[in-house]
């Protein structure tokens, strides 16, 4: 059997707050079937997402649709805008900010799903600046995601941001 159709409406799906930037689930993997998923970050002003990371098993495709958004991926720097797509490939250490002085968001499509699955357990712990270290690193090794915590006072230096963001 196929999937139904469905509308997410502007002020549907589920919403929480990482510990910098906002997430909203929009599409999980058991809709898609494994495919991907879609969920949206709401992103404070200078707000930094989250630490240097990589994940070992998806792909992560940021469509700006509000705001500047800067991302570093090794040691490349780029701006996105309002119809902009950053990609942001497996294996490959990355962060991502909002670039500018207003609220930016983006639509997050992960491939394949799964990691929408980390958003959900994090916001349950309170976010990445709440949760108990040894809580953060099992939902870490659980999903394959390496972070460096470390990277956030140069990152934050670097391009003026503030960690954590304020929830929008």
């Amino acid at each position: 059997m196929g999937q139904a159709a469905k509308v997410v409406t502007a002020n549907g799906g589920k919403v929480g707050f990482l510990g910098s930037i906002g997430v909203r689930f929009l599409m999980d993997g058991d809709e898609t079937g494994g495919g991907f998923s879609v969920v949206e970050h709401p992103m404070s002003p200078r707000a930094l997402a989250a630490p240097l990371h990589r994940h070992a098993l998806e792909d992560e495709y940021s469509y700006v649709l509000e705001g500047r958004v800067g991302a570093m991926l090794g040691d490349e720097v780029l701006t996105g805008g309002p119809g902009d797509l950053i990609l942001k490939p497996r294996n490959q250490w990355h962060t991502f900010w909002n670039a500018g002085d207003e609220p930016a968001r983006i639509l997050e499509i992960i491939s394949p799903a799964g990691f929408e699955r980390f958003f959900a357990k994090l916001v349950d712990l309170g976010g990445v600046t709440r949760a108990e270290l040894q809580a953060l690193a099992e939902l870490c090794a659980q999903y394959q995601l390496e972070m460096d915590p470390q990277s956030v006072p140069g990152i934050v230096e670097r391009f003026h941001l503030q960690f954590p963001g304020e929830p929008i």
